[in-house]
């Protein structure tokens, strides 16, 4: 098959969260299947072209219209290792993708729905028909509207979408000028069985575009795709999702395993397996003297996230406090956008600085990110919600036993010691369900008694974490298959 994955961002030359990874380690594991891949991007001022091989203009007049004006594209293309890459540059005056990051302008719902209509006229133009366009999140929503209400007449009628939806906390409400724009009917597609926005029928959504439009549309875990459909996680799109129910599923992601595996990483200091455990320690060893920590016989609990009321900032900072108060050390490396955020965790620095067990990093360093999943022996995560969440599979990969709250993929990826009914292979971590500062607690301290009165059991919990496959293997022919049923209805 010939896919085509489309989307904002791609690890590591445009990354800002976990799409990223996402893209990526998709990409890999189906060319490795056989597939041709392409990625197509936006070409950034931003974009790290050091990893890209062969970056060079494929196609120099792509003309897409913008408003009441056509702007002039070049295409560039390169290779990020085995997978082919697009990148799509206006030449405008506007500036749409050169604000030196990928995220964040007023004006982002223009410069995306551009980048949608520039990917299928650049299709078109090019003789391009990929038998699959995955897209990915609102950022391409319109993509799926505009394939069938515009582009299938013009002859791409073999090409059908997948959509895979990263967070619902972001849908992309836009007013009916941006579907003006990118050349749609407001009034053909403003209707609230298509893309008017159930919360405010003035505005249009274009992730709800895009689940409506597209053929098979999925999460990036199956416990996420329940919570969408049942709990308030589904943000006011819980009936558009079981209306179409028939199309609808999760997938849970991997990990990439050429970046995120302890015995080939070269940015730790020790490489180890799990028949090579007891080399972690020197890691652990490295990881306190990098970051001020005493040398102790106590647990490291990490905590590596974004900080932001999803993943639950409130419970991390009294977990932060509990664990100090029952025989654990912390390292934190987090980043805060909201600015009351910040300043909680910079007045948490400034309280705990003197601490010889706590040291907290406000900041993203990916070195430090790996030191940090190599020497830690404990990672917590209490998201309020989880799409997916790769910190987990990570840390277990790397030997570290996860404490998280069970939430979308965490759900799905980690058992507990005590309660799962999974066997005892199986059971990596420590889980609670209320997001209170009771459950928190319940676990952290299951978790740091275990490493503290029986290590064996402890021990065993972390190969058992580092035995899972995690990989991007099942993942990928999961999506293999939705591809060829997808295809099989041409």
């Amino acid at each position: 098959m010939y896919i085509a994955l489309i989307s904002a961002e791609c690890a590591p030359i445009a990354k800002a969260g976990g799409l990223g990874d996402f893209v990526l380690g998709l990409a890999r594991e189906l060319v490795r299947c056989g597939e041709t891949v392409e990625i197509v991007l936006p070409y950034y001022d931003v974009l790290d072209i050091a990893p890209l091989a062969d970056l060079q203009v494929v196609y120099e007049q792509l003309r897409v219209p913008f408003h009441n004006e056509w702007i002039t594209c070049r295409v560039f293309g390169g290779k990020l290792t085995e997978v082919n890459c697009l990148f799509i540059d206006p030449q405008s005056v506007h500036g749409l993708f050169q604000r030196r990051r990928i995220y964040g302008e007023q004006d982002d719902a223009e410069r995306f729905a551009f980048f949608a209509r520039a990917v299928l006229e650049f299709m078109l133009q090019s003789g391009r028909q990929p038998d699959i366009l995955h897209c990915n999140d609102w950022q391409t929503g319109l993509i799926p509207v505009l394939l069938y209400e515009v582009y299938q007449a013009l002859g791409m009628n073999r090409t059908r979408v997948c959509y895979t939806l990263h967070n619902l906390g972001y849908q992309g409400r836009v007013s009916e000028t941006i579907l003006r724009q990118v050349g749609l009917d407001p009034q053909r597609v403003m209707t609230a069985d298509r893309l008017r926005d159930s919360q405010d029928g003035r505005l249009a959504n274009l992730l709800q575009g895009g689940i409506v439009y597209s053929n098979f549309v999925n999460t990036v875990s199956p416990r996420y795709a329940w919570e969408i459909q049942h709990t308030e996680q589904g943000m006011g799109l819980q009936p558009l999702l079981n209306t179409y129910a028939h199309k609808f599923g999760g997938v849970l992601n991997g990990i990439d395993e050429e970046i995120w595996n302890p015995e080939l990483d070269p940015l730790i200091p020790t490489n180890f397996g799990v028949e090579t455990l007891p080399r972690k320690a020197l890691n652990r060893q490295a990881l306190r003297s990098r970051l001020g920590l005493q040398t102790v016989d106590k647990p490291i609990m990490a905590i590596v996230t974004r900080l932001d009321y999803q993943k639950g900032v409130d419970l991390i900072a009294h977990g932060i406090h509990d664990t100090l108060a029952h025989g654990g050390q912390i390292v934190l490396l987090g980043t805060a956008l909201d600015p009351a955020i910040a300043a909680q965790f910079a007045q948490l620095k400034q309280d705990t600085a003197a601490n010889p067990d706590c040291h907290l990093e406000l900041g993203y360093d990916e070195t430090l990110a790996h030191l940090i999943y190599a020497g830690a022996d404990l990672m917590l995560i209490p998201s309020r919600y989880e799409p997916c969440g790769l910190t987990q599979m990570i840390a277990m990969k790397y030997g570290v036993v996860p404490v998280v709250r069970r939430a979308g993929g965490l759900a799905d990826t980690v058992f507990d010691a005590n309660y799962s009914d999974q066997p005892f292979e199986l059971r990596n971590g420590y889980v609670f369900d209320e997001l209170t500062t009771a459950g928190l607690e319940s676990a952290l301290r299951r978790a740091l008694g275990l490493w503290h009165g029986y290590p064996e059991y402890f021990w065993q919990l972390r190969v058992n974490g580092m035995r899972s496959d995690l990989s991007w293997r099942r993942p990928a022919q999961r999506y293999l298959a939705i591809y060829a049923q997808l295809r099989a209805t041409v």
